[in-house]
């Protein structure tokens, strides 16, 4: 989670002209206020983290902070909030139609809780922001997690309002952190179906993980019609990472990019906020894998083989004194078997699809054998 992700993948755009793309703008963020903080965040949970921002030694492990995951450095406060600060003025000018696509890749801190700091997470900018745009008028919002881990933050924030719709595609949790996110964790009782989990078996690759995704997540925003799709594009699901243990590549990341832009437009006329998340791989995955969201939603998506930059090159080897990729490619062709071409019941790929869809489509109106 260092700055030196953030640097890279800025510098990357910046070198690839993305950020002078007509019509996008690069915008500063101030961060978010307690009163906004507190919409999603318990007020002392909110002072425990000023308190340890302020001074680290008291920070308070019933709070999540001072942990492994969550050390406590002076200035994390505010740099937690400028990043939800961030999200939020995103999502209130997609809402207000002033832009039709936001993206800050600083974002995406899907395991904070209301009343805990976890897994790298402080606040749940996500969370935050979907609650504003609820606040300022949005009917419904449907929420997206790619991340390699389950987005159960985000989803604890709203597991029983009806007015949101929350999926996560993510590694089960019987090989990793958080050990939740399964099939039948629905929601509560005055949202059941509002909370969908794709618990993925560990190994799978980009072939599996895109008809993984393709299975599910299309069906039920289209279904829910949201006002507002929101998306996180944790990287963590590529092989490189050392977190995780999918083996997924650049390439199925850029088309499941591609494919929550599509679905974007189809289900949500076109408002589309999207964030960024896990991935531990700083220097060979999140830059790429985030440009190429950026140009995606920018509408001007890259060509996977174009070389990566020489600046960008030489400057992420004298950073890090690592030999970065040459282009923004792993080589692969990200194709994959949908759904409709018929269900394998030898493939544990398979038996996590079907339990998701029988768990939740019903739920939806939706025929989980057929839709």
């Amino acid at each position: 989670m260092a700055p030196v992700r953030l640097d890279l993948t800025a510098r990357l755009c910046t070198e690839l002209g993305l950020f002078d793309v007509p019509g996008l703008s690069v915008v500063s963020a101030q961060p978010a206020d307690d009163a906004l903080l507190t919409t999603v965040h318990e007020e002392a949970y909110v002072e425990a983290v000023r308190a340890a921002s302020a001074d680290p030694r008291q920070a308070r492990a019933d709070y999540g902070l001072g942990t492994d995951d969550d050390p406590a450095f002076p200035g994390m406060h505010d740099a937690a909030a400028r990043i939800v600060g961030g999200t939020v003025d995103l999502a209130r000018a997609v809402l207000a139609g002033e832009v039709p696509h936001g993206v800050n890749f600083c974002g995406g801190m899907h395991h904070a809780k209301p009343g805990c700091a976890s897994g790298f997470c402080v606040y749940n900018d996500a969370a935050v922001a979907m609650r504003a745009m609820l606040d300022a008028g949005a009917q419904r919002i449907a929420y997206v997690d790619l991340d390699v881990h389950h987005g159960d933050g985000t989803e604890a924030a709203f597991w029983d309002d009806p007015r949101v719709l929350t999926v996560s595609v993510h590694e089960s949790g019987t090989t990793l952190f958080p050990g939740t996110g399964y099939a039948d964790e629905l929601g509560g009782p005055g949202a059941l179906g509002g909370a969908v989990n794709l618990a993925l078996p560990a190994g799978l690759g980009d072939a599996g993980w895109l008809r993984a995704l393709h299975a599910v997540v299309p069906q039920l925003v289209t279904s829910f019609a949201p006002d507002v799709l929101v998306t996180q594009h944790g990287c963590d699901t590529h092989d490189l990472d050392p977190l995780g243990h999918l083996t997924v590549s650049v390439d199925a990341q850029r088309r499941a990019s591609e494919s929550m832009h599509e679905l974007a437009h189809s289900a949500a006329g076109g408002r589309w906020l999207a964030l960024g998340g896990g991935g531990y791989e700083v220097v060979d995955v999140v830059p790429r894998t985030w440009a190429h969201l950026v140009a995606i939603a920018s509408h001007r998506p890259l060509d996977p083989a174009t070389p990566v930059p020489a600046a960008w090159l030489e400057h992420a080897r004298q950073l890090t004194g690592h030999a970065a990729p040459p282009r923004m490619t792993d080589g692969r062709d990200a194709a994959f078997t949908g759904w409709e071409s018929g269900y394998d019941p030898e493939s544990a790929l398979d038996r996590a699809v079907l339990a998701t869809r029988r768990a939740a489509f019903p739920l939806h109106g939706l025929d989980p054998d057929f839709d």
